[in-house]
């Protein structure tokens, strides 16, 4: 089962933030001091500015959302956030005036987690929002481990496979070199045969764990992309970054000197590296600069292992 790290456990416990959307401003001051106590609140007086604050990069954890507005109402913001990877998972809670049993099933049908009718209870919404901002710690508690590696405690394919496909669609729109690393343990099948595949297994982790920390930007990932492969997803960076970082990995890992006398290629563990890097455009796709890293890996197994190759940018055009 995968462990949560200090810094996952800090994320989770931070002071949960709300965001009330309400045109009202009696209503807006009323529900940030009985909230204020217990969460970060931000009001928002009008549907565009509340999608702006959601897709901030500090998103609120939780949504109290005003139906009747003017010009963009609550469940038009509400359909626009479930419309948007970046939102869909923040708990919407509608509070408004419309109390019919039309309305509130339009609420739940469209995304919302629950419906307050005003006037509205202060110990009703104190519940309320208690218990959907507990749902969402847990919900992503469980989001995190399920994108975790059970043996070595990075990132999964699943986690991979995802994060490649966001940030391609970000570095499209914004025609941002993305660069991927491919890396193979050089031998590791001769290892397993003649150290045991307990001390495999702790051979991925020493492996996974420098790569992880060889990672120095937030917005790089390094996953353990199947078996004794690994991958490093880099954003915003060129090819002349990823080799560097690639070399760095490779310095890193020499450093902790694990043995591999059977290896054929060094007395000590090494990897081979496949570095592909392109700008994103309608006529590329993620699966074909993913082929790119993997034909690079290719080539420098294939020419010797314990190297790190990095292919033409003009390859990754299809």
């Amino acid at each position: 089962m995968p462990r949560l790290t200090e810094t996952d456990m800090d994320e989770i416990c931070h002071k949960q933030s709300v965001l009330i959307v309400d045109d009202e401003p009696g209503n807006a001051k009323i529900l940030v001091e009985l909230l204020r106590p217990s969460y970060t609140v931000r009001v928002a007086v009008d549907g565009a500015k509340a999608l702006q604050v959601a897709r901030s990069d500090i998103p609120p954890d939780l949504i109290l959302l005003d139906v009747v507005m003017p010009g963009m109402d609550g469940y038009e913001v509400c359909q626009e956030l479930k419309a948007d990877p970046r939102t869909q998972d923040i708990p919407i809670i509608f509070i408004t005036a419309k109390d019919s049993e039309q309305d509130q099933i339009k609420g739940f049908n469209i995304g919302a987690v629950d419906y307050i009718t005003k006037p509205f209870s202060p110990v009703v919404v104190e519940a309320r929002v208690k218990t959907h901002v507990e749902l969402k710690i847990k919900s992503e508690l469980l989001k995190k481990l399920s994108l975790r590696d059970g043996l070595t405690g990075i990132a999964n394919r699943r986690r991979f496979d995802e994060y490649l496909t966001y940030v391609w669609d970000f570095s499209k729109r914004e025609s941002l070199p993305l660069s991927l690393i491919l890396i193979d343990i050089d031998h590791f099948k001769l290892f397993n045969d003649n150290y045991g595949h307990l001390a495999g297994d702790a051979c991925l982790v020493q492996v996974a764990q420098t790569l992880d920390n060889s990672i120095k930007r937030k917005t790089d990932l390094a996953a353990r992309y199947g078996g004794e492969e690994f991958g490093c997803i880099l954003p915003h960076t060129n090819s002349d970054g990823a080799l560097a970082l690639a070399n760095n990995m490779s310095d890193n890992l020499r450093l902790l000197s694990i043995p591999h006398v059977h290896s054929g290629t060094c007395s000590w563990l090494t990897i081979s590296q496949g570095v592909a890097t392109v700008v994103p455009t309608r006529d590329t796709r993620p699966d074909t600069l993913i082929k790119v890293a993997d034909e690079a890996l290719y080539r420098a197994k294939s020419e010797g292992r314990n190297r790190v190759v990095c292919l033409a940018l003009d390859i990754c055009k299809t």
